[in-house]
């Protein structure tokens, strides 16, 4: 395949892969390498990885702004579906790479590359979820994969090739692990870190401070809801990015949004991850605690069910899969109600829901609730409804009797 490709567009972070993979496409490949970083989130890294890739050899750096893109189009979406991965982790990466996919399969297209590349490994989920959507986007895309090409068996060889073709390396002894950043979190792996009983280091998180270190005093934010999008924090209307961005600072400071899992890969592995989602954690709870006045009970039931599978469709790369398109539309159909506010008492890591309203669409009633006498409610009517209920149990139980059991 290496003669048919003479231009490549390479995801390009400027860490220590895929600083390596330039150079080792231009030997290895003799073609020009096009590096192409997408701003998600990541922060001042966005220019330092444009002026690292030219350093290294690239023909050309593109950087793209996709941050409105990736918080409207993805967080947003997977919000509305209250999607949580294995009950803990809020999808950060897994949202990130389709949007990167996007922009990798149109810079391709525009400079006229024959292949795009990636660094990710051949062991995680990464790897299928960049493919799958590029395949989706344009199934004649040719893609590199050096990971599974090499023979370079892990992060060591990777630091000696560095090493001996004079590539700068982020990977320290003060640092042995791996990051990836974006706007809706941070993830940690590899290193100190895969052996699960160890503790991640003391300073490692970037977004959020220690618990213990948060104030000592709780602090209140409320969120506003349209539709299930926020759209508001502490009643200032904000574009979806700055929603996110003064929430990450919000939750951050009371050290709120840290998770440390052992998670289940697509490709057959357990992994060790450790992630700081502040902003989004927050996004979370609200959202469930607006949608637990404005949702039927069975619709919320149901789509408790279906989150699940939108999560595991999400996290295993199939975002532009017909089945998560159409799960998205009965996702955001049920959404049309969702419109109101949340309080969350923010402390020493915690996000406690203190308070949810909506003026406009909220089922619950007070009338009907009451433990106070009220002319709503007629308490006599529950006996029907319990013996309908235990019909099949009383069935079952005289049966069982009848027989001896």
């Amino acid at each position: 395949m290496s003669k048919d490709i003479k231009k490549v567009v390479l995801a390009y972070s400027g860490g220590l892969d895929t600083s390596v993979i330039l150079k080792w496409i231009k030997e290895e490949y003799g073609a020009e390498v096009v590096a192409y970083t997408a701003d998600v989130g990541q922060g001042e890294e966005v220019e330092e990885a444009r002026v690292k890739a030219l350093e290294t050899g690239a023909v050309e750096a593109i950087c793209e702004d996709l941050r409105e893109e990736f918080v409207e189009d993805y967080v947003f979406p997977a919000f509305r579906a209250s999607a949580l991965y294995e009950g803990y982790y809020l999808l950060g990466t897994s949202l990130a790479r389709p949007v990167i996919s996007k922009g990798l399969v149109r810079a391709a297209i525009e400079t006229g590359a024959d292949a795009i590349a990636h660094g990710a490994t051949g062991k995680g989920n990464d790897q299928v979820r960049f493919e799958l959507s590029a395949y989706a986007l344009k199934p004649d895309i040719k893609v590199v994969a050096p990971w599974r090409e090499w023979d370079l068996k892990g992060r060591a060889d990777c630091v000696a090739y560095a090493e001996a073709h004079g590539i700068p390396i982020p990977v320290t002894a003060e640092k042995p692990y791996s990051t990836d950043a974006n706007m809706l979190h941070i993830s940690y792996e590899g290193g100190v870190l895969e052996d699960p009983w160890v503790g991640p280091p003391k300073g490692m998180f970037n977004l959020t401070v220690d618990p213990e270190d948060a104030p000592d005093e709780p602090e209140f934010v409320t969120i506003g809801f349209e539709e299930g999008n926020p759209v508001s924090v502490n009643g200032a209307r904000l574009a979806p990015v700055d929603v996110l961005s003064t929430l990450n600072e919000l939750g951050g400071r009371h050290g709120v949004g840290r998770v440390d899992i052992v998670e289940n890969r697509f490709v057959g592995m357990k992994s060790r991850g450790v992630y700081e989602t502040p902003g989004g954690t927050l996004i979370y709870h609200a959202h469930r605690a607006v949608e637990s006045l404005t949702l039927d009970r069975e619709v919320a039931h149901l789509r408790d069910e279906l989150s699940n599978k939108y999560a595991e469709m999400v996290y295993n790369g199939f975002w532009f899969a017909p089945e998560r398109e159409a799960l998205q539309h009965f996702m955001d159909d049920l959404q049309a109600p969702v419109t109101g506010e949340a309080r969350l008492k923010l402390y020493k890591g915690q996000a406690i829901v203190d308070g949810r309203r909506s003026d406009t669409h909220g089922l619950y009633d007070e009338a009907t609730v009451t433990f106070e006498a009220d002319d709503v409610y007629h308490q006599g009517d529950a006996e029907g409804f319990i013996r309908l209920q235990s019909l099949r149990l009383r069935t079952f139980a005289e049966k069982r009797l009848g027989e001896g059991e």
